[in-house]
């Protein structure tokens, strides 16, 4: 196996490390891609882009398509609940099920800007559906994707990201994602050893993993927390190592995404870094074939 450029939860203390790979693989003398210069700056900088209302007219079809997966994979394993009842949290792998969502997460509004930002042909690693209900949605500790990609399922680099669509409203009260632009420059190499099948219990709430107070105070000591609100339709792409996370849901309103981790080609895991085998395909999945734009 390659040696390990980001340890995490081997055993040793929590520390913050450099980053050591690219925010951005695009070739600086292509100007083809959708993103102008602007647009890579911000991304480069603090880890994230917002394209308020983009895609509007596909939020009801998506929804429709949501709850009919609910009742098509009841009691799979695809489906996962809240840590202390049985609320819905998140369907994973709608696009193995659903040809909506498989053909919206290669629209060609979405997929090209993936391309560019990675630089390559993609694939989608994992989907899913998040589900915070009124009243009843459970928060997300503050986390950084790649950590568990590369401790879990043997992403090498950092050469991933993930593409969301609100499906309702996303405002302060409904348990938005918050992010801290920025972080994605530091890795947090975090303590602890990944138990047999930690997955079972990390997907309704996540311990390891997870910086401890004292790392997040470092990392927030010149950074801001910075809430991701916006209308349906909204598509965010937020880069596979910047920290994130999201408090309960205390509003009447539900909120609900729809998010695609894109991995590039160039970037297959191998065998996890840190946890005794891979995760299930649902998860991580197996198949490598670039995705292509739908037509």
């Amino acid at each position: 196996m390659t040696d390990d450029m980001y340890p995490s939860r081997v055993g040793g203390r929590e520390q913050i490390i450099p980053r050591k790979d690219p925010v951005i693989y695009a070739d600086p003398a292509d100007n083809h891609g959708p993103l102008n210069s602007t647009q890579l700056s911000f991304y480069r900088d603090n880890g994230y882009l917002i394209f308020p209302e983009l895609l509007p007219q596909l939020v009801e079809p998506l929804r429709e398509e949501t709850q009919q997966l609910r009742e098509k994979l009841a009691g799979r394993e695809e489906l996962v609940c809240e840590p202390h009842d049985n609320t819905l949290r998140t369907i994973f792998n709608p696009c193995g099920f659903s040809d909506a969502f498989d053909r919206f997460f290669r629209h060609p509004e979405v997929l090209p800007i993936v391309q560019q930002l990675l630089g390559s042909d993609v694939y989608r690693m994992q989907s899913r559906i998040n589900n915070k209900p009124a009243f009843h949605g459970r928060s997300f500790a503050w986390h950084s994707d790649f950590e568990t990609w590369h401790v879990e399922d043997g992403m090498p680099r950092m050469r991933a990201l993930t593409a969301w669509i609100m499906l309702n409203e996303n405002h302060h009260h409904n348990g938005p994602l918050y992010v801290i632009p920025g972080s994605h420059k530091l890795y947090i190499s975090c303590s602890g050893e990944t138990a047999e099948d930690n997955y079972k219990s990390s997907l309704r709430e996540q311990k390891l993993g997870v910086p401890q107070a004292d790392t997040m105070r470092e990392v927030l000591r010149d950074r801001d927390i910075h809430a991701i609100t916006g209308k349906p339709g909204t598509l965010v792409i937020h880069e596979c190592n910047l920290l994130h996370g999201s408090p309960d849901n205390i509003s009447g309103d539900a909120r609900q995404v729809a998010m695609c981790v894109y991995n590039s080609v160039h970037n297959r895991p191998q065998a996890p870094f840190g946890a005794p085998r891979p995760r299930p395909a649902f998860l991580s999945s197996r198949d490598h074939s670039p995705v292509t734009v739908a037509a």
